[in-house]
């Protein structure tokens, strides 16, 4: 009887122990075979216990902001005031407020070396490298490679047409303005040993 009450979200085991009590119920009855009117007086004690002579430090919600009395809530009305709470603490910007909107610890343990699973605060790691392309930024053209298409953002080959609707062609076309290139480097060759 008892586990079967506590099945019900709101109402632990000593709750559902006094409840028995308070209506001097059989503990040892299934719920099946309760009658009619011991659910409902079992369900009357539920939803207003303090009707029923339950102190007020045995209820789950003591003086309610909006209303200021105690109250037990049960279902999903836990859920419901809990992120109605959360959300009042951000929007009043209170440090709870601000630890809750971090993923933080609220109330005051320790972060040094636990609640490290979570949200992440800080920088990402196993991040994807792409590899480097040939003839990407900062490298120098590829030379004999005329039929590729030039790279976006990097000025057309000699002799290959500027590709059109490239965002780096606008220099190239405007009348009066030269393609500026990179100097090409010249290898020179290392100097023959001396001949005797």
């Amino acid at each position: 009887m008892v586990i079967g009450l506590t099945q019900i979200k709101g109402v632990g085991y000593m709750f559902a122990n006094s409840i028995i009590n308070n209506l001097k119920i059989n503990s040892e009855l299934r719920i099946g075979n309760l009658s009619n009117e011991q659910i409902k007086s079992i369900e009357n004690i539920i939803q207003s216990p303090s009707s029923s002579n339950f102190p007020s430090w045995f209820l789950n919600r003591r003086k309610d902001i909006e209303t200021g009395e105690d109250k037990h809530l049960i279902t999903s009305d836990i859920d419901f005031t809990v992120r109605n709470d959360v959300e009042r603490e951000k929007t009043a910007g209170s440090w709870r407020g601000y630890r809750h909107m971090f993923g933080l610890k609220v109330r005051g343990q320790r972060t040094r070396c636990t609640g490290r699973k979570g949200g992440a605060v800080g920088v990402a790691k196993g991040g994807r490298v792409l590899p480097a392309q040939a003839g990407g930024a900062g490298a120098p053209a590829a030379e004999g490679a005329e039929g590729a298409p030039a790279a976006e953002g990097a000025p057309a080959a000699e002799g290959a047409p500027a590709a059109e609707g490239a965002k780096g062609s606008t220099a190239a076309t405007k009348p009066g303005t030269e393609n500026k290139q990179a100097p090409k480097t010249e290898k020179k060759e290392a100097p023959d040993a001396k001949k005797t």
